[in-house]
């Protein structure tokens, strides 16, 4: 965006230089004055361009907040000058208070409107990333969601319908993880935004970085069940707490623990999967293998097969605190 702006400002400045001379021949009092008016036209030209760069953190919502409370404010003040109650009296008052109307009132409204902008999308639906009458769902991630890393396979698979958003916030709390000097949060970080990369690089993937900043909020869970309330969203995430605090304040959420969960498969004593088996098992000539869902499975007399990936028949599942433990024994 930046390599695109400067040749526009650029030419926007030369430009107003160039009105500036051309200005000359139009008004031939100035015509002795042709450098001056260069000079003008110029500083007019970078004035702009200065304040351009000084908006560069106003957000399309900053500027329907004030378009909006700004519209308000004239209509209350236009009411308000041509009702019953300014029309007797002296002009000269009637005219200063009529002044005061139209300065006081629109800024009292574009005020208002700028501290409940974030709800801003109940009041005009252009503001919210869709129409209203487009029915597009809306889900929210957090920082642990984007660390796990599952996120990204779940979007490649094209299981989740559902456009992605991202609140700056959480890409300022994700890059202070991993400008840590705690070695183990900054690996958590760089993680985190190693699988912002592989988002944005999913074609089909509806992925949108939202600006908008929460007044009033310090506490980052509490700005993203707030902005997900307020878009009527659903919040992603793997965080335990923050998705109670979501259940409570009336926020669907989406956890991918319990979607993992929810994925693994329902195994049956006397079916036959595959497994590679790994190391030694406690006892005889068992061998240990692991399922993808990090299910343990000891086979019996199943020694000699370590470091084969062999189809083995389950005899008994037994519930652990890690998932589940299959015996199983080699298939002939």
């Amino acid at each position: 965006m930046n390599k695109t702006l400067l040749p526009i400002r650029i030419v926007f400045v030369a430009i107003c230089a160039a009105a500036g001379w051309l200005l000359c021949y139009s008004i031939r009092e100035w015509d002795g004055h042709r450098t001056l008016a260069l000079f003008v036209g110029l500083s007019i030209g970078v004035l702009v361009v200065l304040v351009d760069l000084l908006l560069k953190g106003f957000s399309l919502r900053g500027l329907s907040a004030i378009s909006f409370g700004l519209a308000v404010g004239t209509l209350i003040s236009y009411l308000v000058g041509i009702s019953p109650l300014l029309e007797q009296g002296d002009p000269a008052t009637i005219y200063l208070v009529r002044l005061a109307l139209f300065i006081i009132v629109p800024y009292l409204c574009i005020v208002v409107a700028l501290r409940g902008k974030d709800e801003f999308n109940l009041v005009i639906p252009y503001v919210r990333f869709v129409p209203h009458e487009v029915e597009v769902p809306v889900v929210v991630v957090d920082t642990s969601a984007l660390i796990d890393g599952r996120i990204a396979r779940v979007c490649q698979s094209g299981f989740l319908g559902a456009a992605l958003v991202i609140p700056r916030f959480v890409l300022r709390e994700l890059n202070a993880v991993a400008d840590s000097n705690d070695p183990q949060k900054q690996a958590r970080g760089r993680r985190g935004l190693e699988v912002l990369g592989e988002l944005r690089k999913i074609k089909h993937l509806d992925l949108r970085i939202h600006e908008s900043e929460v007044a009033h909020r310090s506490d980052v869970d509490s700005k993203l069940v707030f902005l997900a309330r307020s878009m009527r969203a659903k919040l992603l995430t793997t965080d335990y707490n923050l998705a109670k605090m979501a259940e409570f304040q009336g926020v669907t959420w989406l956890n991918l623990h319990t979607l993992a969960q929810a994925l693994r498969p329902d195994l049956v004593v006397g079916e036959h999967i595959e497994v590679e088996l790994l190391k030694p098992g406690k006892e005889g000539d068992q061998a240990v293998g692991y399922l993808d869902d990090g299910s343990m499975v000891v086979v019996n007399n199943g020694r000699a097969s370590i470091g084969r990936r062999v189809v083995v028949e389950i005899n008994s599942v037994l519930p652990s605190a890690g998932g589940k433990m299959v015996f199983a024994r080699l298939v002939e």
